[in-house]
């Protein structure tokens, strides 16, 4: 493994091309098939500048570079969309054009003729990754393309993640390009571990499970994790996933997590446009919930936001948003509602108690969006008119109890007095 970054450092592309030329060599990609694996338009990352730097040392050595939108359970893209995320022009994949022979795909995660079992993680294996919360053997599907390759390269970047602890390395692989049965099998795990617990944590459970059933994919798999702050890129990490992603979470672990000294009654919570619908744009209140006080409210603002989500919302309007334990204690009730959606529901209303028929969230989780007053009831989330918040409101005044984060969604915010990275590791 090799790479180079640090807090305040800014790679430009001759930097990023001299690092990645140098591994690549060493790869021996002559005539050999090459699947890059990059993500969508909700994570921030110089994904044109990586495109070209690849495709440059690419073209004319391998027999294929070809790209695989790792979506996961997101919308496909549309041909415009992908040609923004990577820098691309309609005349450059038309006939004659320079990047006409690379192709582009959009997974497809509820195709099942889109994708192939590559294996089991058993029962016994489950249990004891998952520490007993869970035992039952999973079913590892992946999109079928990667079988057509020689080399899987995963190209993007690395957060702090509420499901896994860190995203980035073989989370592309799962849940990026996988099938439901292991997604909804570790999205739950995660739910049961719960996100304050998980989020910014390097090694945990859910990881486990993600790189075992990574380790059952018969192609050779390389990575660049990237680690961005701003708009800079701060950090590139080249090797095996395993060993790229290590580097990039410790990069990230210094430069994503924002320590508070104490909690807040009130925050409001600012979605960039790149989150398109309230499915990723919940990362505001996940990156936000530690810092918001018992009984506080957490307003996620984001008037560009009219979708609950394009693919679960039907799903998501018959659950609601609850926490853990309203659907732990009532899973006869909800069985036959997939466990990833679940996941989700409990993520977004935060931790809090369900006893006696009562549940009691820690916070309340308000919809400062495009999203009417009436289906935010029905979901059971707050809501206020985006149209009468004043932000400056908010702004300066956090010896009051106030917090205002301008761009939220891939920063987590913790207490000072909440246990660190190197802690949470020893207990």
């Amino acid at each position: 493994m090799t790479g180079v970054g640090h807090k305040g450092c800014s790679l430009d592309e001759a930097a990023v091309r001299d690092l990645c030329a140098a591994q690549i060599a060493g790869w021996n990609i002559r005539g050999r098939r090459v699947l890059a694996i990059v993500p969508d338009h909700t994570r921030t990352a110089p994904m044109d500048l990586m495109f070209r730097v690849l495709h440059g040392l690419m073209a004319g050595e391998a027999a294929a570079f070809d790209v695989l939108i790792a979506l996961g359970t997101h919308p496909p893209m549309s041909d415009e969309a992908i040609n923004h995320r990577l820098g691309l022009s309609h005349a450059d994949r038309s006939a004659g054009g320079k990047y006409v022979g690379t192709r582009i795909f959009n997974h497809q995660w509820d195709d099942p003729r889109q994708l192939v079992s590559v294996g089991t993680i058993t029962a016994d294996e489950v249990s004891a990754i998952s520490g007993g919360r869970m035992r039952e053997a999973v079913n590892v599907t992946i999109n079928k393309l990667v079988l057509d390759y020689d080399l899987l390269l995963i190209v993007g970047p690395t957060f702090p993640h509420e499901v896994v602890g860190f995203s980035g390395g073989n989370k592309y692989l799962f849940p990026g390009i996988s099938g439901r049965e292991i997604l909804d099998m570790f999205h739950w795990l995660g739910a049961l571990i719960t996100s304050p617990e998980i989020i910014g944590a390097k090694y945990t459970p859910v990881r486990a499970i993600i790189d075992r059933a990574a380790s059952l994919v018969p192609v050779e798999r390389k990575c660049i994790s990237l680690v961005v702050e701003g708009t800079a890129l701060a950090g590139l990490f080249i090797g095996s996933p395993e060993q790229a992603w290590d580097a990039a979470a410790d990069l990230s672990n210094q430069i994503h997590i924002v320590y508070k000294a104490h909690p807040y009654r009130s925050v409001l919570s600012c979605a960039p446009v790149m989150y398109d619908e309230l499915w990723v744009g919940a990362k505001c209140a996940y990156k936000l919930e530690p810092v918001v006080a018992d009984g506080g409210e957490l307003i996620i603002y984001a008037p560009h936001i009219s979708e609950i989500s394009i693919v679960h919302g039907a799903i998501i309007r018959q659950l609601g948003y609850h926490v853990r334990d309203y659907f732990v204690k009532q899973m006869p009730r909800f069985a036959h509602f997939p466990r990833g959606v679940v996941a989700h529901s409990t993520h977004v209303k935060g931790i809090g108690t369900y006893d006696n028929g009562v549940e009691r969230p820690r916070i309340t989780v308000t919809l400062a969006t495009g999203i009417s007053e009436a289906e935010c009831r029905a979901v059971n989330l707050g809501f206020r008119d985006f149209r009468a918040i004043d932000k400056s409101a908010w702004e300066g005044r956090e010896e009051a109890g106030l917090l205002l984060v301008p761009k939220a969604g891939e920063t987590l915010y913790r207490l000072s007095n909440e246990p660190n990275e190197a802690d949470k590791e020893r207990q």
